[in-house]
């Protein structure tokens, strides 16, 4: 299958800070890509990168076959991109807007008039069209923006962490769009996420990045399924957390947990939580409340880093 992006010892310093440390990425055409990390964790300087608006420090990167250092205009022709702090003039419609991209990529009058109305049905903004953009909601900026990045029918669509801050129903119908550009016109997809749902709903293979590393890369059926024993979680009085942990330690692996709580990999899984509880009350620990999770991408991204995406604090 042919690759549609390609990254090779991909790299990005900025000064002695180093954002992305020689990465290799590999997208065939036709897939959803996951890109998934915590905040800072290098995925935005990588989508910089590939879309050509941030020159590698390091390494080379290939979309559509071509470099996107030396053959730069030739990458902008194929892609769209829909960026998390995309500008959107507030004062203009979005039928004007439509308009006005349709210029820049130089689509004749007549065929933007009718790809710009079709895009403006497609992500539900028909009704407000004639709208000014300030009056817009987060939602509807955001489908805004998607329709502009697809206003010239890209090979490749570049969403970096498109949903950031909507509503779930906004959310949702994004999902909903991203699919059905994938499934009808076969759009290549490369999505970064923070949210480990949206990576699991829409990618179809993922790669977890931290510190500027790939640190895991696979479906996220693969990728669970690496973990093994599904996850058990206890809240105890923090005073008895030593305690726990050594009585759990006979149970399983340890695995990261938030403050007050205590986390293993229970082997034999359900079978043996009634077992734990009671080696916890020989011991004097209250159990406040438990719960047993098949492995998720969380888990995934826990084991390969040590902490827990949702608390990860920024880096970059």
């Amino acid at each position: 299958m042919t690759e549609e992006i390609e990254a090779k010892g991909l790299a990005r310093s900025f000064g002695d800070l180093v954002a992305v440390d020689g990465i290799d990425l590999s997208v065939s055409e036709g897939e959803v890509f996951g890109f998934l990390g915590p905040n800072g964790a290098g995925k935005s300087t990588v989508v910089r990168m590939l879309t050509t608006l941030l020159s590698p420090t390091g390494g080379q990167a290939f979309v559509g076959g071509q470099d996107v250092v030396k053959n730069a205009s030739d990458v902008r022709r194929i892609i769209g991109v829909a960026l998390q702090d995309a500008a959107i003039d507030p004062l203009m419609t979005g039928r004007e807007l439509l308009k006005l991209q349709a210029v820049l990529h130089g689509i004749p009058r007549p065929s933007a008039r009718k790809r710009g109305e079709e895009l403006l049905e497609r992500v539900g903004l028909a009704a407000a069209a004639d709208r000014r953009v300030g009056t817009y909601s987060g939602g509807m900026r955001r489908r805004l923006d998607l329709a502009l990045s697809l206003i010239h029918e890209p090979r490749v669509l570049f969403l970096d962490e498109p949903t950031t801050g909507l509503d779930p129903t906004s959310r949702a119908a994004l999902w909903e769009e991203v699919r059905r550009l994938n499934s009808e016109f076969g759009t290549t997809v490369f999505l970064t996420t923070q949210y480990l749902e949206e990576a699991d709903e829409l990618a179809g293979r993922i790669a977890i990045i931290d510190y500027g590393k790939i640190v895991r890369e696979g479906s996220p059926a693969d990728l669970k399924a690496s973990i093994g024993a599904p996850t058990l979680r206890i809240d105890i009085d923090p005073q008895n957390l030593d305690n726990a942990q050594s009585v759990l330690s006979g149970f399983g692996i340890d695995r990261p947990a938030r403050d007050g709580r205590v986390a293993i990999g229970l082997d034999g899984g359900v079978a043996k939580v009634a077992e734990v509880v009671s080696a916890l009350e020989q011991h004097g620990v209250e159990v406040l409340h438990l719960e047993l999770d098949a492995p998720s991408l969380d888990d995934v991204f826990a084991e390969a880093t040590g902490r827990r995406l949702e608390g990860a604090e920024p880096s970059t």
